[in-house]
Order: C-alpha cells, then sequence, then structure tokens
C-alpha cells in the first residue's frame, strides 16, 4: 500500500486547523459564543486523533483484502486514465451514500455514527467527530466492490480519503445556500439539514460530494428559513470525554440486547432501525419492572 496516500488527511490537518481558527475568529468577532466552546472544540479533536489511529490499524488488515479482491476477482480493467477515475469517484461516492443511510438507519452502524451527530454545534471542528469504532462497525466493507470492479486499493483509498477531504468544508454555518450549486453538490446548508434534530430533517441529506444520489433516492431536504436547525442527537450523550462518546451508544446497544429475551428483539436491537431499536429497547425495559 502506498501509506502517502493514506496520510492525506493528516497532511491536509494544518490547513484545516487553519480553517476552524479562522471559522473561530470569525463567529468571535460576530459576538456568536455559541457556535464554538473550548470543550467541545478540544472533544473533537480528541475524537479525530482516536480515529486516526483506528483508521490506520484498520487500513492495514484490510488492504491485503481488498488487493487480494483486486487480484483474483476484479470483473473488469478501467485502465489508470481520466475516465477511470472519474467512474472510481462515482461509484464511491455512491458507494459512501449507502454507507451514509445504512448508518442511520441500521443500529449496529448507528453506534459508530453516531459520535459525528453527538455534538449540539456546528462548526468546522465537528467534522473532526468520527468514531475509533468505524473499523468494528464495518464500513470498510462498503468500498470492497470498488476492487471487485478493478479499482487498484491505493486508488479505492485515495478517493476515500478525498471524499472525506471534502466533507471538511462542508461543517460550517458561515456559508449560505449556493444556488445552483445545491442541485449538483453537497452544500454547508444541504449538511446542515443532515445535522439537524428537527422531524423535518431527521435522516436526510447523506451526500458525500455529489447531492444527485439524495435527489435521485428521495432523501433530499432543502434547509428551511422557518425551521432553524437543532443540532445533537435525539438522545443526547451530554459528555465532552473522546473515549467515553465513543463507546457510550455501544454500552447502551449490548447492555440492551443482552436484556432482551428473544432473538428477534436481540436482531430488532443490533440491526433495527435506530428508533425501532429505541422503542423495543423501553418495552423489555417496561417487562423488567416490577
Amino acid at each position: 500500500m502506498d501509506f502517502s496516500i493514506d496520510l492525506l488527511l493528516l497532511a491536509l490537518a494544518p490547513l484545516f486547523v487553519g480553517c476552524v481558527a479562522a471559522e473561530a475568529w470569525y463567529w468571535a468577532k460576530r459576538g456568536r459564543h455559541d457556535i464554538y466552546s473550548w470543550r467541545d472544540t478540544l472533544c473533537n479533536a480528541g475524537l479525530a486523533l482516536l480515529h486516526q489511529g483506528a483508521d490506520k490499524l484498520a487500513w492495514l488488515l484490510v488492504i491485503p483484502l481488498y488487493q487480494y479482491v483486486y487480484q483474483h476477482y476484479r470483473l473488469f480493467d478501467p485502465g489508470h486514465g481520466w475516465g477511470s477515475f472519474v467512474l472510481l469517484f462515482l461509484a464511491q461516492d455512491l458507494l459512501y451514500y449507502g454507507f451514509h443511510r445504512a448508518s442511520h438507519r441500521v443500529r449496529w452502524l448507528w453506534a459508530a455514527h453516531s459520535v459525528h451527530h453527538s455534538s449540539t454545534r456546528m462548526n468546522l471542528s465537528t467534522a473532526f467527530r468520527q468514531s475509533l469504532m468505524y473499523p468494528l462497525a464495518g464500513m470498510w466493507a462498503f468500498w470492497l466492490p470498488l476492487a471487485w470492479l478493478g479499482f487498484a486499493p491505493p486508488l479505492v483509498v485515495g478517493v476515500v480519503l478525498l471524499n472525506l477531504a471534502f466533507q471538511f468544508f462542508v461543517h460550517t454555518q458561515a456559508i449560505p445556500k449556493l444556488g445552483w450549486l445545491e442541485y449538483i453538490f453537497n452544500t454547508p446548508s444541504i449538511h446542515r439539514s443532515h445535522h439537524a434534530r428537527n422531524p423535518c430533517y431527521i435522516d436526510r441529506n447523506y451526500a458525500g460530494v455529489l447531492v444527485i444520489w439524495d435527489r435521485l433516492f428521495g432523501s433530499y431536504v432543502a434547509e428551511r428559513d422557518d425551521t432553524p436547525c437543532e443540532y445533537g442527537t435525539l438522545k443526547p450523550v451530554n459528555s465532552v470525554n473522546p473515549l467515553w462518546v465513543s463507546v457510550v451508544e455501544w454500552r447502551d446497544m449490548l447492555r440492551e440486547t443482552l436484556a432482551a429475551r428473544s432473538w428477534r428483539a436481540r436482531l430488532v436491537l443490533l440491526f433495527g432501525p435506530p428508533e425501532v431499536a429505541e422503542r423495543v429497547a423501553a418495552q423489555n425495559s417496561q417487562r423488567h419492572t416490577p
């Protein structure tokens, strides 16, 4: 594996940190001290470091699997030109949409992804708020089809990281709607709606780079002037400890699953939609109450 590709996000870290500092200064000058807090920002930074460490270990284990599939089972040879890169970019962005949508509708995946949504603030540092549990949740499995289609693993890793690098810039309240770009690309306005816990916004706008998938598959919603976004998860975490934020939903999921009395309930608690799992957990809790 080409580790220069794998280290892309670390190489961009100074740019990201500089943008966070500039945005914090921008809001402070305007008296908006509710956008940033030191405790929340430091928690986001801690989560980013934990995630990067887990991610590097995961690539060490997963890349050989990608390589094996690529060498022995690839269906096509897309080549290495610009046309191949465009195909890889489109395929990966579509798979990211699938991963992201599944991460909101399957509790096992939500246990990892909920970390990203758990802050009640929305700013560029929120992009750092990632889970060290993504490898366990199985995020890597969503990119495996790219090797099967014939894309070399180093290029797959590179495009995955470019997609994530782009998404850093949509975590901001400083940029308004961007006109016709909203029909093609994920934008700050579109992503603000995705992070909001208002009923009209929940489980919408799963775009990575291109919003065309949301528009095509019926998951798009526009940010509304009459409904300001309220951020955070419906089940508050109320902690700025990066380790606790990383594992609290896993703890709840496993504790509720072990307490369930039927295999059907256990499967729902592990793999059902989060809101359905929450209802099942509440029903089980009521049955256990004397």
